[in-house]
């Protein structure tokens, strides 16, 4: 998982899938420290840019990092492969079992 204290630049096309859900309820899923996942339900009231990266503003909960965002409202978001690669993560044939 990539390191959660540096903010990654997303790909300009997520903006337009964030843009359809300002002042509306949203359900966010999202990526925190050690693989955990976090889940912010709120009105998204717009983004918010600082040194630390770019957040979506969710009223009566916390900001969410954008790079690290899983799904909004069942859509991918930028961090979608970085979860899907880890239930298509190759398994070994040993199947845990020593040589």
């Amino acid at each position: 998982m990539k390191e959660n204290s540096v903010f990654s630049p997303i790909d300009p096309d997520f903006y337009d899938i964030f843009e359809p859900f300002m002042q509306t309820e949203v359900r966010v899923v999202y990526f925190v420290s050690n693989q955990k996942l976090e889940e912010s339900r709120g009105k998204l009231k717009g983004l918010i840019k600082n040194d630390n990266g770019e957040f979506l503003d969710i009223m009566a909960d916390q900001n969410v990092r954008i790079d690290r965002i899983i799904t909004i409202n069942g859509k991918l978001g930028p961090a979608f492969d970085e979860y899907d690669s880890y239930a298509n993560a190759c398994l070994s044939c040993k199947a845990g079992y020593d040589e």
